[in-house]
């Protein structure tokens, strides 16, 4: 049996605004070509289906459609659990529709009895226990008490997480003794691990505040052949376990994942030549996931980034760029300096940071004067100071924010 691993698809995510409808088309239609030529029997998808919990008409279409074509390409069996992102009733709302398909989707915590899932062949043959854990919210494993300190709240989120999955395996492990043919255990869980690694930029956050919810991996060593797992962009084992994995996300969500490879996790089982943990060992193969959409961070002074940008004239793909000056000089229009290096090219600047400006204008306030002490004109003027405007044009461009600002308190008013 063939099983494909992937999570967070994010499905209408934008970037600085800009819509990745393209991107996600051509991802899923690689997911497709790639069911079809690995002969996959098993799509696991762990969780943050969707970016937001009210996903758009268009996101919504991606997904269906997909679902359709890949159970018309073979794909014995589809689970799907639900992540931080996704609205748990928004996807259990057409399980039993999608059921017709052989998709399972558990988006919101339940019984054992309704996570695991025992998956058979066309024949009615057991082939693979699931064990479908989605992102356990606080409600769904604790319930807080008058009081409680952060420590509290997440060491008994912990603990409930942990007795759930431990409920699960035991459910699971039961099922599996009660078949004629053991068959694999596969476990799957959308949560954040100690020491799973992150980048800084990937929209991850904590799920409790601080990290101190992060779950330790040793509730995965009970009976799991393999665990996939959602939430983490990396793709990345977990510690040294070889069959827990993050598949990590199938584009970059932000710049500092440009240069990234992405991938799915292509599992296949056999028996354990020694079995001391689990009946079966997974041999997994990741399958790199081709760039649909190139992104480039540009960090530098300003030679480094034209330069940068005049080596970016020759390349015929459109790049979508992230620039972040960090020279000492001053550049009268730095957008402008961008956009003449870029004119004729399909090239776009999504994200345009000037550290230089901002160092000058969030540099230390005077000790006899608090942030909450100075007024909007005051800002104007450091403003004005740290882009060394010439001292004699500072009486009329003071007096047009001037303008500008009673202008909007007119709005407001």
């Amino acid at each position: 049996m063939n099983i494909l691993h992937t999570s967070d698809w994010h499905l209408g995510r934008l970037l600085y605004g800009r819509p990745r409808t393209a991107e996600f088309e051509a991802f899923l239609q690689w997911l497709l070509c790639t069911i079809e030529a690995r002969q996959v029997q098993v799509l696991l998808v762990a969780g943050d289906v969707f970016d937001t919990t009210t996903p758009t008409h268009q996101a919504q279409g991606l997904y269906y459609r997909f679902l359709h074509a890949a159970a018309r390409a073979g794909c014995q069996h589809i689970v799907i659990i639900g992540g931080n992102h996704d609205s748990p009733t928004f996807l259990d709302a057409p399980q039993e529709i999608l059921r017709a398909l052989n998709v399972h989707v558990v988006g919101q915590a339940a019984t054992p009895g309704q996570e695991v899932l025992l998956l058979r062949d066309a024949e009615g043959t057991p082939q693979l226990i699931v064990c479908a854990v989605p992102y356990l919210r606080e409600r769904d494993v604790r319930t807080g008490t008058v009081g409680e300190s952060i420590e509290d709240k997440a060491n008994n989120y912990l603990l409930g997480v942990r007795q759930h999955y431990e409920a699960v395996a035991t459910y699971a492990q039961a099922l599996q003794q009660s078949l004629e043919q053991p068959v694999p255990i596969v476990g799957m869980g959308h949560i954040f691990t100690q020491g799973g690694r992150t980048l800084a930029d990937d929209g991850v956050r904590d799920l409790i505040v601080g990290g101190l919810g992060h779950i330790h991996p040793q509730i995965f060593d009970q009976v799991f052949d393999y665990v996939a797992l959602g939430h983490l962009h990396v793709p990345q084992m977990v510690g040294d376990r070889s069959w827990v994995r993050y598949s990590g996300s199938p584009l970059p969500m932000g710049f500092g994942e440009a240069l990234q490879q992405k991938s799915v996790c292509l599992i296949r089982f056999q028996p354990a030549m020694q079995p001391h943990r689990s009946l079966f060992e997974a041999q997994v193969e990741c399958l790199p996931i081709p760039v649909f959409q190139t992104l480039r961070r540009l960090e530098g002074d300003w030679p480094f980034i034209q330069a940068a940008l005049l080596e970016l004239r020759q390349y015929e793909e459109p790049v979508w760029l992230e620039i972040i000056y960090t020279g000492q000089e001053v550049i009268a229009d730095l957008r402008l300096s961008v956009q003449e290096l870029l004119e004729s090219t399909e090239h776009e600047v999504l994200r345009l940071q000037n550290q230089f400006l901002l160092r000058q204008i969030l540099q230390p306030l005077d000790e006899e004067k608090s942030l909450e002490q100075m007024t909007p004109m005051d800002m104007f003027t450091r403003c004005l100071e740290a882009r060394q405007v010439d001292k004699a044009q500072w009486p009329a461009l003071q007096q047009t924010y001037q303008e500008v600002l009673s202008l909007l308190a007119e709005d407001v008013d």
